[in-house]
């Protein structure tokens, strides 16, 4: 089977990208932490569906885990992954850390509002780093298009808006979530679940659903949010970071879903720790 061409520098990605660019190609890239699952490989086909040449990025981008979270055990797999991925990618970038992170770094980019608050109270570092090696992918690839998952819908804004606000020639596309047959939403971080947490992990999406439908009813956000927290510590999840009801394109928060929302949720089990929303 074929796979997809290696690159390790941006030099290089820049001048085969440059290449397409003289063939008229429309070009898509599609950033990823890698340990590929079908939740990415959706967004490569979404993106071939818009594109005619498509980068993939693996990177684990060591600048949004604060310390003590699971940079050192993040799944790698990258002979797997290139597998997985294909003749669907013409070209994976798969920096060192010292190519995105040279000796003497010293710049990074701030995105306040959709970052303000839930991710942020709990990994205030989160979105900085995001925001950082995001921006250098972008201006590495230039892409005409770049897919990011709606399963991390608070980092899709995040994107949306720092590409608004540098004026910066992308269209940020979302993909749609893929789930498991019980709803679960696919994550690199599944792997870790072992099967009780798993079976606990596959309710998240029902109480998203629940909350889903009581805001949309008319409900109190605050009631619903509160019932929905319950309900994930019911089902035995060890912590719940937050329940949240939101404005579907800023995140501000809500009264009462008289407007496009989402609900959004972080929750822990075992010594994993999983995110979902979903549209109201």
């Amino acid at each position: 089977m074929k796979t997809p061409e290696i690159v390790t520098t941006i030099a290089t990605l820049r001048s085969r990208i440059a290449a397409w660019r003289k063939e008229g190609a429309r070009v898509g890239l599609v950033p990823t932490m890698g340990a590929l699952h079908e939740g990415h490989l959706a967004l490569v086909r979404q993106t071939r569906e818009r594109c005619d040449r498509i980068a993939v990025s693996i990177f684990v981008n060591p600048a949004q885990f604060a310390p003590g979270e699971d940079f050192d055990r993040y799944p790698k797999m990258l002979e797997s992954d290139l597998e997985k991925l294909g003749p669907t990618a013409d070209l994976v970038f798969t920096p060192p850390v010292s190519e995105m992170y040279p000796e003497g770094f010293a710049t990074r980019v701030e995105v306040t509002g959709p970052a303000l608050g839930l991710e942020t109270e709990f990994r205030p570092q989160f979105f900085a780093g995001v925001a950082t090696i995001v921006t250098k992918l972008l201006l590495a690839t230039l892409p005409d298009m770049a897919m990011f998952g709606e399963k991390d819908f608070q980092q899709l804004l995040v994107v949306r808006r720092l590409v608004r606000d540098l004026a910066l020639p992308i269209e940020i596309a979302g993909g749609l979530i893929v789930r498991e047959a019980d709803g679960l939403a696919l994550s690199s971080r599944n792997v870790y679940l072992n099967p009780h947490e798993r079976k606990i992990a596959g309710t998240l999406n029902l109480m998203l659903k629940d909350v889903a439908g009581r805001a949309r009813s008319g409900d109190c956000v605050a009631e619903a949010e509160a019932g929905g927290l319950e309900a994930l510590l019911e089902a035995g999840f060890e912590a719940v970071d937050y329940v949240a009801v939101r404005n579907a394109e800023t995140l501000a928060p809500l009264r009462h879903a008289r407007e496009p929302a989402r609900v959004l949720a972080a929750a822990r089990v075992g010594k994993t720790r999983l995110i979902d929303n979903m549209a109201v």
